[in-house]
């Protein structure tokens, strides 16, 4: 068995690598992060004729990106009912038809590049066993009918058989997130791009209206001047403006993928928590089911092991199952669920950002892809107001509000008032971070950067290894 390692990043998957930054650079466009929305927005930009660089921490799409289950799907959990009520049918409409284009966007991609990425249109479910569910299920089925889409309803699905309800939408899709990501990446390389892996971004300056990126590569500091600036980190690294540490939080999920005999006609993901998110992948004759879910805010305390009750659903519906990846994969939610695309801040001219995917990173990714790139090209797009990243909305979430607070006392106010020694204190923002047994990672539970055993950054908004 593979640890830590998704089916996407096994050996020879991602055997591509890129040259890391060995001098300053000028460039159009620098892109700070290197997964699908990052390689997304580079890809756009570069089949419009902007000279696009962009700068990896790691590898690309070593992160989130390689860790996901590959649905490209507008149906994004049981959503639209809840957007209808917190927003208004107008805004539902629009962010399911953004949605839907996407999917539409990344096939033309793939045909148009020739990319062979396990592409294939399926039906995505969201299902229940709990009749006290039941009414969410049939909700959300006339929320969508609303908006001009018509899901269908049904209480049996494939391998888990009579159920309480689940809703179907038809036409969605599934691929090979890496497969994806490296024809994008060449692409950009044939339309004039750079990509730097190993070339982490500490620090950017801004003089009139030009941007100096700050690069660590090799030991050294480099510096990339560009004319904008487009922030992919999955959680924006830069603090100050934006301020998205009081808008957004971080959640890790668990992953597994068993090798069986089953194939699936359809993704299929649970309303219940823990949830349970599965699909089925086929490589050289030999059928794999990707399980993911029983996520939790990263840095809290949990007394179970994450991969526990995604192997006892394998025992339960797939025995003949041979557990061979292990992994786990963090992703940003905003306060009020709905993703930041477009500027970093109102005070920060040329400067944008994607982040707060909640999980459904493969057509948002896209839709932040397009809208930037409209922006950057002085287009209009219909789609800037409902995910307006300077909006202020969020914070009105009290509720969660209180708790990021709360968190934030408790890990960075009281130990200190105490002076308790020992303590390990996360670099982005002084939150005590908490071991995790599971993922053998320091945890930060304020904003949900990652260390290794000994300290070495894992995942950020930090920039920096644990203090």
């Amino acid at each position: 068995m593979e640890n830590n390692n998704s089916i996407w990043k096994k050996e020879g998957q991602n055997n591509r690598k890129f040259r890391t930054l060995e001098q300053n650079i000028e460039t159009d466009v620098c892109v700070i992060g290197g997964g699908i929305a990052g390689m997304s927005v580079a890809y756009y930009l570069a089949k419009e004729g902007k000279k696009v660089a962009v700068l990896e921490k790691d590898r690309i799409c070593s992160k989130t990106s390689g860790g996901t289950t590959g649905k490209i799907t507008s149906q994004h959990h049981l959503f639209y009912n809840y957007l209808i009520q917190s927003q208004n049918k107008d805004f539902a409409k629009k962010y399911l038809k953004a949605n839907e284009e996407a999917i539409q966007n990344i096939e033309e991609i793939i045909q148009t590049e020739k990319i062979d990425c396990d592409f294939e249109r399926k039906s995505a479910f969201v299902w229940t066993k709990n009749l006290d569910k039941l009414q969410m299920i049939k909700a959300e089925v006339d929320s969508v009918k609303s908006l001009g889409k018509n899901p269908k309803f049904t209480n049996e699905i494939e391998i888990l058989g009579k159920i309480e309800g689940a809703i179907e939408f038809e036409n969605q899709a599934q691929f090979h997130p890496v497969k994806y990501v490296n024809g994008l990446a060449k692409s950009i390389l044939e339309n004039g791009g750079e990509i730097f892996e190993n070339t982490k971004v500490v620090e950017y300056q801004k003089r009139d209206k030009e941007f100096t990126i700050l690069a660590e590569a090799g030991g050294n500091t480099k510096q990339v001047k560009a004319k904008y600036v487009v922030v992919c980190t999955r959680y924006p690294i830069f603090n100050v403006p934006g301020f998205y540490f009081l808008k957004m939080y971080q959640e890790l999920e668990y992953g597994i993928a068993i090798k069986t005999d089953t194939k699936l006609k359809g993704m299929y993901v649970s309303v219940e928590v823990p949830t349970i998110s599965f699909r089925d992948y086929e490589e050289n004759g030999e059928n794999y089911i990707l399980i993911v879910g029983n996520g939790h805010k990263t840095g809290e305390k949990t007394e179970e092991n994450g991969f526990e009750v995604l192997e006892n659903f394998a025992k339960t519906y797939f025995p003949d199952k041979e557990i061979v990846y292990r992994w786990n994969a963090e992703d940003t939610i905003g306060l009020d669920k709905i993703p930041y695309i477009g500027e970093y801040s109102e005070v920060r001219e040329n400067m944008y950002v994607a982040t707060g995917f909640k999980k459904w990173g493969m057509t948002s990714s896209n839709v932040a892809a397009n809208l930037i790139t409209d922006k950057i090209m002085g287009r209009k797009s219909q789609y800037e107001e409902i995910f307006n990243s300077t909006r202020l909305e969020a914070i009105k979430n009290h509720e969660e509000m209180k708790n990021m607070l709360k968190e934030v006392g408790e890990s960075v106010i009281m130990p200190r008032l105490k002076g308790e020694k020992g303590k390990k204190y996360c670099a982005h923002l002084g939150c005590e971070v908490t071991w995790n047994d599971v993922t053998k990672t320091w945890d930060c539970p304020c904003h949900g950067s990652r260390y290794e055993p000994d300290g070495k950054l894992v995942e950020g908004p930090s920039v920096y290894d644990l203090n």
